[in-house]
């Protein structure tokens, strides 16, 4: 039978208690993170508050590589459930919380385990190189792991006599073939939010801003990334705009990160790309999951916690190690 604690998780994926309206939630977040010797990581595609408050701010390979060095006793991460998996994998005796257990990745469920188990008994003599963007037991069928900050790196270090299965994402294997001149079997999953975006809305923000630069995500569908002027990770986006020349850039990804952007640079413009649905911008509805008050709720009572069976860490574990093992330099 399911505890109180466990029956409200499960309805609805985070503690829904109730908050006194006169807290200063800001406030009194930093003040619990400080009491519980937490740290907060987030990813670029939260809501901007969030990344205000957060301790370190990155895309995957970051926020991987920050969870593996934190001493922190507890890491609350705002980001989506696979990647708290990720710092639970690497930081087993940490306790690693979610503001909300129902935060999910389109991308990561598009490769079901049992499924994935069986594709890859069909290749056996296949290195798998798997997006990180993929749930705990998918990392355990894998050889490497890969993001796309490292994922170019990740594939030229396998000897080119190896045969490559690379899952889950479609168009960021279709994009590394291109750009590494490596064959790849490659698993038909993709990202919600990179293939909304409408091609025919950029060619119109293109028109009406003769100048902006558009800049995409590797996880966008081919016909975007061929019109790009640039393509990286999210943190590549942004070291690019900081680089670069231009004044105004189309960002072709979730929309979170232009809340970076602006920061760092106020003197550029920047405009989302817009997805084929009446919206001007492109959010992650996973990611959005996440609010300030579930931050709160989730500092204040330590729940909702990652758990992962002990056997099925240590077989994730060892992907992963290989990828921040060939990623030390990035």
């Amino acid at each position: 039978m399911l505890t109180a604690v466990e029956n409200e998780l499960s309805t609805y994926g985070y503690l829904n208690r109730p908050i006194d309206p006169r807290i200063n939630l800001i406030e009194e977040i930093r003040f619990l993170k400080q009491e519980k010797q937490a740290v907060i990581l987030a990813h670029y595609y939260q809501e901007s508050e969030i990344q205000d408050l957060a301790d370190y701010i990155g895309d995957s390979l970051g926020l991987s590589q920050e969870a593996a060095r934190t001493d922190a006793r507890m890491i609350v991460f705002a980001g989506v459930h696979f990647m708290a998996e990720v710092a639970k994998i690497i930081c087993p005796d940490k306790k690693v919380v979610l503001p909300d257990l129902k935060a999910g990745c389109s991308l990561a469920d598009s490769a079901p385990a049992d499924a994935f188990q069986r594709f890859r008994e069909q290749h056996p003599d296949h290195v798998v190189i798997s997006y990180i963007n993929c749930s705990a037991e998918v990392k355990a069928l894998s050889d490497i792991i890969c993001t796309s900050s490292n994922a170019e790196k990740i594939i030229r270090s396998v000897p080119p006599e190896k045969p490559i299965i690379f899952a889950p994402d479609k168009n960021l294997g279709k994009y590394l073939m291109k750009k590494t001149g490596r064959e790849m079997l490659l698993w038909n999953g993709s990202c919600m939010v990179h293939e909304l975006f409408s091609v025919e809305k950029i060619s119109r923000l293109k028109m009406r801003y003769p100048d902006a630069k558009l800049i995409a995500h590797p996880e966008c569908e081919e016909v975007v990334l061929n019109m790009a002027d640039y393509i990286g990770s999210t943190t590549g986006l942004l070291n690019f705009v900081g680089k670069d020349t231009g004044k105004t850039y189309i960002v072709a990804t979730e929309a979170g990160i232009l809340h970076q952007m602006e920061k760092h640079y106020p003197e550029k413009t920047f405009i989302p790309a817009p997805p084929e649905n009446n919206c001007a911008c492109n959010n992650c509805p996973h990611m959005k999951l996440n609010t300030l008050e579930k931050l709160y709720l989730c500092l204040k009572y330590e729940q909702p916690e990652i758990l992962l069976d002990e056997e099925l860490r240590q077989k994730a574990y060892r992907p992963l190690a290989r990828m921040l093992e060939i990623s030390a330099g990035i």
